[in-house]
């Protein structure tokens, strides 16, 4: 299949969210390059993308307006980015808490999306069963509250875009010390190029809060639906962080800081 059946067939499916117009192609996703998506690089240093997200913006404004939207009338497929302008989608760099309304949501398509980031709430999404964030290409990795979607069976993701993809094995970006207090830190409001989220409430593992406790950080590579996907746990203790299952088959074997860690060989090598 050519590339342009191929594309024909993602718009078909899930919906048509570039922009209007080919000469205006640039402004619904902004360029990334914190890694080679085409070719290895297996020394390259990689970082958290560091945007904060503009909740002045319009766009946000919207997103919004469409979650409560979504949440009322109980739908079961959410397409946020196609009741927003291109400009608007641009603006959108995560998504926010509120969509722990979306219950009901059993596919949530976030084709060509800006995202950098998702907020830990998808895990509140139960009843999730397909997740599509095709062509989201400065997406990197999800949260490991994603793994709560019990429901969730397929997926379809550019895992050229992801850290330590097996096609590729780009880094991970390497994590802070782990901290046994937070007592100098304001969770919720982190810097997001040492931390990769800007808010953290919450142990990833057992749901206790990060305030009464510690900051341990740590990567794991699940098999969440269809994919294989780079997880961020933020867990409150080491006992949490060991309670954490293997990494999945012919990835990291187990929980990891990141950085220069040896990876299997790529599908390449």
């Amino acid at each position: 299949m050519t590339d342009e059946a191929e594309q024909g067939l993602h718009l078909n499916r899930w919906g048509d969210t570039s922009d209007p117009a080919p000469k205006q192609r640039g402004t619904r996703q902004d360029a990334c390059t914190c890694f080679d998506q085409s070719r290895p690089h297996p020394r390259a240093r990689v970082g958290f993308h560091a945007e904060r997200q503009d909740t002045s913006a319009q766009g946000w404004r919207h997103l919004l307006e469409l979650i409560d939207e979504a949440a009322a009338d109980g739908r079961e497929e959410f397409r946020p980015l196609t009741g927003l302008n291109p400009e608007e989608r641009r603006q959108i760099i995560t998504l926010p808490p509120s969509i722990a309304q979306l219950t009901a949501v059993k596919h949530l398509v976030l084709y060509g999306s800006n995202l950098v980031r998702l907020p830990p709430e998808i895990g509140a999404m139960t009843s999730l069963e397909e997740f599509t964030p095709y062509t989201s290409y400065r997406l990197h990795w999800f949260p490991y509250e994603i793994t709560r979607c019990r429901k969730l069976a397929r997926s379809t993701v550019s895992t050229r875009a992801l850290f330590g993809n097996y096609k590729l094995r780009p880094p991970f970006p390497r994590l802070q010390p782990s901290l046994d207090s937070v007592a100098d830190l304001d969770p919720g409001n982190l810097d997001a190029r040492r931390w990769g989220a800007t808010v953290t409430h919450s142990c990833s593992v057992c749901d206790r809060p990060i305030e009464q406790s510690g900051l341990h950080q740590v990567w794991i590579s699940l098999r969440v639906a269809t994919d294989v996907l780079p997880l961020l746990v933020n867990a409150c203790s080491a006992a949490c962080v060991a309670a954490l299952p293997g990494g999945a088959r012919d990835y990291i074997p187990a929980p990891h800081k990141g950085g220069r860690v040896d990876q299997p060989a790529s599908y390449w090598d």
